[in-house]
């Protein structure tokens, strides 16, 4: 039983590899084609190889953050902000809105009306 299990994870394994691999060549293929259509055309920039195309591909990531995954991890706080703004009293509501003036200089009302209640955003 056990060995039909690791045999099991084994495969699962290994088909998650092949996948990953798989999208990791297209995604690097599709950044080659779309490099050496467009940027020597309008920029007189050289053509790139495969390994270039993954590289570019590679430090984007790194310097616009997708290492988190694609779905949107870092906008959890909107939630925790909302939370705390359906909790403050509408005293809380104004000191923070003038707080907020000061630091982001605003010169309207921001979004969310204290009387009504509403959440900043919305």
């Amino acid at each position: 039983m056990r060995q039909i299990r690791v045999v099991r994870m084994f495969g699962i394994g290994l088909g998650v590899a092949v996948v990953i691999a798989l999208v990791f060549t297209g995604f690097g293929y599709a950044v080659r084609e779309l490099w050496n259509w467009l940027m020597p055309t309008l920029f007189a920039l050289p053509a790139i190889t495969f390994w270039q195309a993954v590289g570019l591909l590679v430090l984007s990531w790194i310097f616009f953050g997708s290492w988190r995954g694609f779905h949107g991890h870092g906008r959890h706080w909107r939630g925790r902000v909302r939370e705390r703004w359906a909790h403050m009293t509408p005293e809380e509501r104004e000191k923070f809105r003038n707080a907020m003036a000061s630091r982001c200089g605003w010169r309207s009302e921001p979004p969310g009306d204290v009387s009504s209640g509403g959440s900043p955003g919305s």
